[in-house]
């Protein structure tokens, strides 16, 4: 069962199918308004080293002073009308195009470099290619990219014969292989927008209709259309206000979940094609605001389950698709605490259960007939997390942690009908690498071929086709990457750095072999998010050369909040163990000190999201410790936002951070939100990127963070401030786009640490 996650803060850019995007770089405009004198708090000894920094003037947002008033405390916040909602006001976007026309100012002598960094990277992408076909029915399915085109091609070929699916299934190419049919080209659907995602492309289970889920603003709102596979004529009318959550029902019905006023996923509906809309049927509606839903099919096709969760408790409902009369039906109980996931095989449901006992979770069973009655297939262990499964018609293969690494292991099932007992006997996957990231990827329910993603920080990314049987894997598809890249250049290693209170924190570190001197005077960036329970495992990223072949050295810290090191991770790094997250990436970034990987004075820092709450949090704590840090899309302001419910996802969050509505969390929450703590004293060099349409972090919050660094920060280094003005969360959508923002990131720390070749007058 491939997990789904309900709404979160944030997804950072090396997970969940590796996710990232981009920003570009805006135009200078010779009228920049709202310029100031320099800063106030200038350091006497503090000198500007950048030249084009010295010209250009920062932007002064005009103070509004609003006092926010909880639990007998009083915060002033002169910069809470930077806060729009309509996204429309013309003072705060005025302000928004003044920041990013400073931006572009002070940027302007390392364009050439930025550009050249973004050649460099665009140069190591295969343009036109093909990602591994997977056989699914009477055809071949894949994604089809051309050279210069932004984004892609959904292909099909028929399959030319009836045989059995294996790892050596290869689909036929060339003058006497079938016609390649393109279902649908994204090129095509982008043209009239500036941003274009599809979050969902779902083939009908006769292969007859396809049913997408596309986005046009960023806002993670999206439009489902059907279409015919074939002709590529609408079906029926377009559903409006959805999120990417669709499935079939069938060949003629679709369900989907719809969201509130806040954003909160809350209905599940049940669509018949060829009706209105208006006339569609609510199968289930989550009223409790900390509570979200999720949609996903069994792997056999025959149930569809909804999830309603929150950050700590989950429950299950499920609808069989063959039933005429479809409705939802109860598998797991609403409990506190207690979360499940669920798939199904033959006549049983196969559910991962976490509670407070069992935390790093178990995997049961119950029949179809009597869900009460569970069989232990997996049990609880306290050094292995079960982080998720995938069942076939004869094996599941169960996704595992161990030590701060995942683990794949198979286990062959008995056959329909005979008794099911715990797991024995399981065969488990060998990975080659010190460090690495593998995911699942989709596979056909009736073969015994589990697909998997893997990769590591010099391992390019890997399809592999992996017999159940035999344990045979084969490779289907290692990403090309050129440029001359050459993986035996490059050294991973796993390192651990010791926290105050004595955990060990693991580390994983990139470099070039002949680019380093591990002597401390090397630059480096360091990576941190910790938040959600997600893994940021090592996995590859092609932008990340253009540093490490400059001699950088790359380092992922595998902090806690996260949960690279299991349930136990996670929660000693949330509610009010949050500052553990923070100090976990400071005890990192002394560690890598001390042993010579770099200095202070070469030590870069990046995060995105929750991860550029991190970065806040750790440069108001130790601003001395760092030279550069790169902020994106960061949540800053933590307490003023998880004490506003109209806002997207707060209610959602209190579980994750705290509800400060409540005084111990207030003053708790109070201590470490970066917003709250900017204070006047010697800063880094600082980017921070925000995206006008995001409905997970406001971009308002960026932009009073920025404002009032503005305001007390004592120094003269970069303070930079780029707001996307046409997209959300996740920057740009187009794949050459997405780079911009990569090559932009790295001008940036490499004019911060003076590495960056002087512009020519």
């Amino acid at each position: 069962m491939l997990h789904f996650s309900v709404g979160s803060l944030a997804i950072p850019a090396a997970a969940a199918s590796a996710l990232s995007r981009r920003r570009a770089l805006l135009l200078l405009s010779p009228l920049i308004p709202n310029f100031r004198p320099p800063y106030p708090h200038q350091s006497s000894h503090s000198r500007a080293p950048f030249s084009t920094f010295a010209m250009a003037v920062p932007p002064v947002a005009r103070k509004e002073p609003r006092d926010l008033v909880d639990h007998g405390d009083v915060r002033l916040d002169n910069y809470y009308w930077l806060r729009d909602d309509s996204r429309s006001d013309p003072d705060v976007l005025a302000h928004l195009r003044s920041e990013n026309h400073y931006t572009a100012a002070v940027m302007s002598d390392v364009k050439k470099l930025e550009d050249e960094i973004y050649a460099e990277i665009r140069g190591r992408i295969k343009e036109d290619d093909i990602e591994a076909p997977l056989r699914k029915g009477q055809y071949y399915y894949y994604e089809r990219t051309l050279a210069g085109k932004e984004y892609v091609q959904h292909c099909r070929r028929l399959v030319p014969t009836n045989g059995p699916v294996t790892v050596y299934d290869v689909m036929p190419t060339g003058p006497d292989a079938t016609n390649e049919h393109i279902i649908l080209d994204e090129n095509v659907k982008a043209k009239d927008h500036d941003y274009y995602s599809i979050g969902a492309f779902k083939v009908s289970p006769n292969g007859k209709l396809v049913a997408y889920a596309e986005d046009t603003k960023g806002d993670e709102i999206y439009t489902v259309n059907v279409i015919d596979a074939e002709s590529g004529k609408c079906v029926g009318q377009s559903l409006k206000g959805i999120t990417s959550d669709i499935e079939w029902a069938g060949d003629d019905s679709l369900v989907y979940i719809t969201m509130d006023e806040i954003l909160r996923p809350d209905k599940v509906w049940l669509h018949m094609l060829g009706s209105d809309q208006s006339n569609d049927i609510c199968l289930y509606h989550e009223n409790d605001d900390m509570f979200s839903l999720g949609l996903q099919a069994s792997e056999s096709k025959q149930y569809l389950f909804v999830e309603s969760g929150s950050k700590n408790t989950s429950f299950i409902l499920y609808l069989d698709v063959s039933e005429h009369n479809k409705e939802l039906v109860f598998l797991t109980p609403r409990v506190y605490g207690i979360d499940t996931t669920a798939s199904h095989r033959g006549n049983h449901f196969y559910v991962k259960r976490r509670s407070k006992e069992f935390y790093n979770s178990e995997l049961i069973a119950c029949p179809l007939d009597n869900v009460a009655e569970t069989t232990v297939l997996l049990p609880h262990r306290e050094s292995v997390k079960i982080q998720d499964f995938q069942l076939f018609e004869n094996h599941i293969a169960v996704y595992e942690r161990q030590n701060g690494l995942p683990k794949v292991t198979v286990y062959r099932l008995p056959s329909t009908g005979e008794p099911i007992g715990q797991l024995k006997g399981g065969r488990e996957i060998d990975f080659v690498d010190p460090a690495y990231a593998v995911e699942p990827e989709q596979s056909q329910f009736h073969s015994s071929v589990l697909r998997f993603h893997y990769s590591s920080m010099r391992t390019p990314p890997s399809v592999f086709d992996y017999d159940m049987d035999s344990g045979v894997s084969v490779l289907k598809k290692i990403d090309t990457v050129l440029g001359g890249f050459d993986a035996s250049n490059y050294v991973t290693e796993r390192k651990w750095a010791v926290a105050n209170d004595g955990t060990q924190i693991p580390m994983t570190i990139l470099y070039r072999k002949d680019c380093v001197g591990l002597d401390g005077s090397d630059p480096m960036l360091l990576y941190g998010y910790g938040s959600y329970e997600i893994c940021i495992d090592p996995s590859f990223r092609g932008s990340r050369f253009s540093l490490v072949n400059r001699g950088f050295i790359y380092v992922i810290a595998h902090i806690r909040g996260g949960g690279e090191m299991g349930r136990k991770w996670y929660e000693d790094g949330k509610l009010l163990n949050k500052r553990n997250t923070f100090t976990d990436f400071i005890a990192c970034a002394e560690h890598l000190i001390e042993n010579k990987y770099c200095s202070k004075e070469k030590l870069c820092i990046n995060g995105r999201s929750a991860g550029g709450l991190l970065m806040g949090a750790v440069l108001n704590m130790r601003p001395d410790l760092f030279k550069a840090a790169v902020a994106g899309v960061p949540f800053v302001d933590a307490l003023t936002t998880m004490l506003d419910p109209t806002i997207p996802l707060t209610t959602s969050e209190w579980e994750e951070w705290g509800d400060p509505r409540k005084e111990e969390y207030y003053y708790y929450m109070k201590s470490y939100s970066p917003v709250d703590n900017v204070k006047a004293q010697e800063y880094p060099n600082i980017l921070v990127t925000a995206g006008l349409n995001d409905p997970r972090v406001m971009y308002s919050e960026p932009a009073k963070y920025v404002a009032k660094l503005r305001e007390l920060k004592t120094d003269d280094n970069l303070l930079l401030f780029k707001c996307e003005l046409g997209a959300g969360h996740f920057s740009k959508s187009g794949r050459f786009e997405k780079l911009r923002e990569d090559a932009f990131t790295y001008a940036f720390i490499l004019k911060a640490l003076g590495m960056a070749p002087k512009a020519s007058l």
